[in-house]
């Protein structure tokens, strides 16, 4: 994972930086460092799993502002935070609004490096997840408006039959569209586009 991995580190402070990317690069991740806030958000982001190393304290755009901002978005980088000040009602608040860790410096590289594992696997995770999601959101354009209308129904549990009954059409009719269906979205079974409907929320108008 290290190999496809990077570590984005944001604090004000320049030898800050470059300690980090020095522990970070030995560590065996690429490091892409910035100043600020604004500076990280107008860099385009490397692909693959990433987290961020983030102060909290810094001119202009605190972190907790960049973590608010970084929440708007469709996918939400990991984030640990590192601070010289011991505030507890921040990293109560960071904590909540999803961080993976708040560290206070001076903190161990054991704990700095641990806790970017967790981000990054989470990351790995979440990329995952989101890429599936994309993949049965794809496959559900797919489907002409009859067909999702056999989805919505099939994906309750209802029998060929019932499903003819409730669209009005002959049971031979909706057989062809379930292996249309079954056939588009990739799935072996009724148990399986169950899943597929279930996992990403998949919500088909009957109408």
């Amino acid at each position: 994972m290290r190999a496809a991995a990077t570590v984005f580190v944001v604090d004000d402070d320049a030898s800050v930086r470059r300690s980090l990317t020095r522990l970070l690069e030995a560590a065996g991740y690429t490091v892409e460092a910035f100043a600020s806030a604004r500076e990280f958000l107008n860099a385009a982001q490397a692909p693959g799993a990433s987290c961020l190393v983030l102060d909290l304290r810094m001119p202009g755009s605190s972190g907790l502002d960049l973590q608010k901002t970084l929440a708007q978005a469709v996918h939400r980088i990991p984030i640990v935070f590192v601070t010289g000040h011991g505030d507890i009602p921040m990293s109560v608040q960071a904590m909540k609004a999803g961080a993976i860790d708040f560290l206070t410096k001076p903190y161990a590289a054991k704990d700095l490096l641990d806790a970017i594992r967790r981000a990054l696997d989470k990351d790995t995770t979440d990329l995952g997840r989101e890429a599936r999601t994309r993949s049965i959101h794809a496959r559900v354009e797919t489907l002409t408006p009859r067909e999702r209308q056999v989805f919505a129904l099939v994906v309750t549990g209802m029998l060929n039959k019932q499903i003819a009954a409730q669209l009005g059409v002959v049971e031979k009719t909706v057989k062809v569209h379930r292996a249309r269906v079954m056939d588009k979205m990739r799935a072996g079974s009724v148990a399986e586009l169950v899943r597929l409907a279930d996992d990403v929320g998949v919500i088909v108008a009957t109408a």
